[in-house]
């Protein structure tokens, strides 16, 4: 059985059954769905980003850099660009905690300074984060004199 409707000239039409288009996956687009960043992206942007910075020498502690120049020494090792650098992340916010050294004669207010504008810059930047905090900790300062601590080369006998 056919509805019929009645026009307003008075002609009977039957009634034409509309569907409403529908959208798929409704509203934008970066809606839909959720990205989370590991610690590691977010501690690799800030090691980068604070190594930028002129007046600072390393990134670790002593202890850490020492392991560090025994691993790149290793066929197949890479550098680790993630030493020195601590992150919490969560949804929208990090916190970050580096350890530097920096060279003898520069202002380590300055350069402590210089580094967090700079690792706050990146990682908002690439991350969309907010950084609440940058807790900077100056392991060392490297004088002039000094020499790299590069362990020595295995001797071969």
């Amino acid at each position: 059985m056919t509805e019929m409707t009645t026009t307003p000239e008075g002609d009977n039409e039957p009634q034409v059954s509309t569907r409403k288009a529908t959208r798929r996956g409704g509203g934008d687009p970066a809606t839909r769905g959720r990205t989370t960043i590991a610690d590691g992206v977010v501690e690799k942007i800030a090691g980068l980003a604070a190594r930028d910075v002129v007046g600072v020498h390393a990134m670790g502690s002593g202890l850490a850099r020492t392991f560090g120049a025994v691993r790149d020494r290793v066929p197949g090792g890479a550098k680790s660009v993630t030493r020195g650098v601590k992150a919490e992340v969560g949804e929208v916010q990090t916190a970050l905690d580096l350890e530097i050294v920096v060279d003898y004669g520069v202002s380590i207010t300055e350069v402590a300074r210089a580094v967090r504008e700079n690792v706050i810059a990146g990682v908002e930047r690439m991350t969309g984060l907010e950084v609440v905090e940058v807790n900077i900790a100056v392991s060392d300062v490297k004088l002039p004199e000094e020499e790299e601590e590069e362990p020595e080369a295995p001797r071969i006998q």
